[in-house]
C-alpha cells in the first residue's frame, strides 16, 4: 500500500477528496436543514392546532388529578386513595409520587400545565438525541435523524395524548433513557431508573436487565433508589404507604380503570377483549406475562452483553409495556427510542435495508399517528385514536365488548406493533448470541515435534502476542514430547531460536542452532533436535 501511494501523483488523493468531500457535505447540510424545517413546521403545526382548538388539543385531565392528589398529599393524606376526582378516576401512583406532587401543586395550576407541556415537548426529541447518541451517532446526522424522528413522533397517538392529559409517562422515559444512555463509570448510575420505578412500578422490570447484562453496581444503585423512595413515602405517609404496599393495592389491575378498554393496549387488555371480561383472562395472561418478560430482560441482556445496549434496553421498555396490566394507548411513548434505533440503524446499513428502516419508521409512524377524525368545519384536524379501532367513539371505547373477525387486529393495534417489535429485537438478540467472538485457545499435545510446537507458537504471536524482532524479548512455548520429555524453545530478538529439552529424570541437554553461514538468506536457524531419552 505504501508503494502504491508512493508511486501515485502527489496531488491525486487531493483531487479526488476536492471531487467527493463538497458533495457529501452538501447532501449532508441539504438533509439537515430539511430535518429541522420538517421539525419546525410539526411543532408549529401542533401549537396552532392548540390555538385554534382551545381545551380540544390539550386538557391537562390527568395533571389536574396529580395536583389535586398533590393538595390532599399536604392538608389530609388520609383519603389519599380512597378520594375520587369523578366515579372510577382515582389516584393510582405511588406515595413517594404523591410527595413530588404535592411539591408541584405549589405552583399555580397554570404555570403548572405549561411547565408539564414544555418539559414533555422537550423530552421527545431529547430522548431521540440520547438514544441515537448511545449507539455511537455524531454531529449533522444525529441532529437530522433526531429531528425527524421528533417530527414524525409529535404527531403519534401515544405523544399527542400524554399532552393531551398532561400525563408524566414522557418524563418518566426520559428518565430511564437518560440513565441508561450515561457512561457506566458514572458514579450514580442507575439512581434515575430507582427514581423512575419509585413513581411508577413498571421501570422495575430494568432492574433486572441490568443484572444480567453484568452492570451488578447499576442494578444495586438503582434498587437502593427505589428502597428509598419506599422508605421516603413511609416515613411521610405511613397511613397511604401502608394502604398502597400492604394491602396490595399497587397490584389490582382495575383500580386504573377498565382493563378492557380499548385504549388500554396490554396484553391483559388484548385477553380482556377476546374474553369479554377480566376474570377469565387473569390466570391465562399471567403465565404468558412471566414468559414474555423473561424471554424480553434475558433477550435484552444478550443484546447488551455483544455490544448493542440501545437494542437491549429498549427490548426491556417495549417488554414493559407489553406484560404492564394497565397500558394506556399514552404509555406506548416508549415507540420513541424505537423510531431513533431504527433511524439510527439506518446511518450504516446498505442501501436497500436503509430504505427498510425509513419505510419501517413511516409505517409504524402512520398507524400510530393520531388522525383526526374531521377535516371541516370547528372540529377539523383535532388529532384523535386514528387507526387504533378505526375511529371507535365513547362510550363503545370502554364498555365491554367481545372482539372477533377484524376487531382482533384494529382493536389491538399498538399490541401487534409491539410484539413485531419484540419479536424483531429478541430474533436479532438470538442470532449476535451465536455470532459472538469465542476466544480460541491452541492446544499442543504430547505428540508433536518441537517444530510444530515452534510453529503453533508463531501462530499464537500472529494472533495478537508480541512482534518477532521489534525489539520485544522473546517468549517460551513448552510442550510435552512422547515419553514424557519436555521442550521449551525461545524465539529471540535476532531471530535466531534455541531450544533446550527437560528430560525424566532432570537433565537438560542443549540444542544449539546450525547456522548457515554460506547463504546470507537465511535469517533464522532451525533448532538441532535430539532424539528423546526414553522415560525410566
Amino acid at each position: 500500500m505504501q508503494a502504491q501511494a508512493e508511486m501515485e501523483p502527489p496531488d491525486a488523493s487531493g483531487r479526488d477528496r476536492l471531487r467527493q468531500l463538497p458533495w457529501h457535505r452538501i447532501l449532508g447540510s441539504i438533509g439537515l436543514i430539511l430535518a429541522v424545517l420538517f421539525f419546525v413546521l410539526s411543532l408549529t403545526a401542533y401549537l396552532t392546532d392548540q390555538a385554534v382548538h382551545r381545551h380540544a388539543v390539550l386538557t391537562w385531565y390527568d395533571l389536574n388529578v396529580y395536583n389535586d392528589a398533590g393538595l390532599i398529599t399536604r392538608q389530609l393524606p388520609s383519603i389519599l386513595y380512597t378520594w375520587e376526582l369523578k366515579v372510577g378516576v382515582q389516584f393510582t401512583y405511588t406515595p413517594f409520587a404523591a410527595l413530588v406532587f404535592a411539591g408541584g401543586s405549589f405552583f399555580p395550576l397554570v404555570t403548572l400545565r405549561w411547565l408539564m407541556t414544555i418539559s414533555s415537548l422537550v423530552a421527545i426529541p431529547l430522548t431521540a438525541w440520547l438514544t441515537l447518541g448511545a449507539m455511537g451517532r455524531r454531529g449533522a446526522g444525529r441532529l437530522a435523524a433526531a429531528a425527524a424522528v421528533s417530527a414524525l413522533a409529535l404527531w403519534i397517538q401515544p405523544v399527542v395524548k400524554a399532552l393531551f392529559l398532561g400525563q408524566i409517562e414522557p418524563l418518566l422515559m426520559l428518565l430511564v433513557v437518560w440513565d441508561l444512555t450515561r457512561s457506566d463509570s458514572r458514579q450514580w448510575k442507575g439512581i434515575g431508573i430507582g427514581i423512575a420505578a419509585g413513581i411508577k412500578l413498571v421501570p422495575l422490570l430494568f432492574i433486572p436487565y441490568l443484572l444480567l447484562a453484568g452492570k451488578v453496581k447499576q442494578a444495586a444503585m438503582a434498587t437502593g433508589a427505589f428502597v428509598a423512595t419506599v422508605v421516603a413515602g413511609f416515613i411521610s405517609l405511613p397511613g397511604p404507604s401502608a394502604s398502597y404496599w400492604l394491602t396490595g393495592y399497587f397490584v389490582r389491575p382495575g383500580r386504573t380503570g377498565s382493563v378492557h378498554s380499548l385504549v388500554n393496549q396490554s396484553l391483559l387488555g388484548s385477553l380482556a377483549r377476546l374474553y369479554g371480561t377480566v376474570a377469565p383472562a387473569q390466570p391465562v395472561w399471567l403465565p404468558i406475562a412471566l414468559a414474555v418478560s423473561a424471554v424480553g430482560i434475558v433477550g435484552g441482556a444478550m443484546l447488551a452483553r455483544t455490544g448493542r445496549p440501545v437494542h437491549g434496553w429498549t427490548l426491556v421498555g417495549v417488554t414493559s409495556v407489553l406484560v404492564s396490566p394497565i397500558s394506556w394507548d399514552h404509555h406506548w411513548v416508549w415507540v420513541v427510542p424505537v423510531l431513533a434505533l431504527m433511524a439510527g440503524l439506518a446511518f450504516t446499513a446498505r442501501p436497500i435495508v436503509k430504505a427498510c428502516y425509513v419505510l419501517g419508521i413511516v409505517i409504524i409512524a402512520a398507524i400510530m399517528g393520531s388522525w383526526p377524525w374531521k377535516y371541516s368545519g370547528p372540529r377539523a384536524f383535532v388529532p384523535r385514536r386514528g387507526l387504533l379501532g378505526w375511529f371507535v367513539k365513547p362510550p363503545e371505547v370502554t364498555q365491554v365488548t367481545v372482539v372477533h373477525g377484524w376487531q382482533l387486529l384494529t382493536w389491538n393495534l399498538w399490541v401487534v406493533i409491539g410484539m413485531v417489535v419484540y419479536l424483531a429485537l429478541v430474533a436479532a438478540a438470538i442470532v449476535t448470541w451465536l455470532k459472538r467472538p469465542r476466544r480460541q485457545i491452541t492446544v499442543v499435545t504430547q505428540d508433536k515435534s518441537p517444530i510444530d510446537a515452534l510453529l503453533a507458537r508463531a501462530d499464537a504471536v500472529l494472533r495478537g502476542g508480541s512482534l518477532v524482532g521489534s525489539g520485544v524479548p522473546g517468549q517460551q512455548d513448552k510442550s510435552s514430547e512422547s515419553g514424557g520429555a519436555n521442550a521449551t524453545w525461545s524465539v529471540g530478538s535476532n531471530g535466531e531460536v534455541t531450544g533446550a529439552r527437560q528430560g525424566a529424570a532432570g537433565h537438560n541437554d542443549e540444542a544449539g542452532p546450525e547456522s548457515n553461514t554460506g547463504d546470507n538468506t537465511d535469517t533464522a536457524s532451525r533448532p538441532a533436535a535430539k532424539a528423546p531419552r526414553p522415560a525410566r
